[in-house]
């Protein structure tokens, strides 16, 4: 997700997305312990879509 797209979302959505996020990192996380994932690189790109997803939380409260 770029931060465009994430400028444009409202706050509810955007706190549910990055619960769902979260869900899904802890989740690849453990499948990746039991077996190898085809592709480890998921797990890189969900933790940075959260990091982009709080910093735009953060910059919104110290806009208000």
């Amino acid at each position: 997700m770029k931060m465009n797209e994430l400028k444009d979302i409202e706050l509810k959505d955007l706190l549910e997305k990055v619960e769902n996020a979260e869900e899904k990192l802890q989740q690849l996380k453990l499948n990746h312990s039991i077996a190898p994932l085809e592709n480890p690189s998921q797990i890189k790109a969900v933790r940075r879509d959260i990091a982009r997803m709080k910093t735009e939380l953060r910059q919104r409260e110290l806009n208000k």
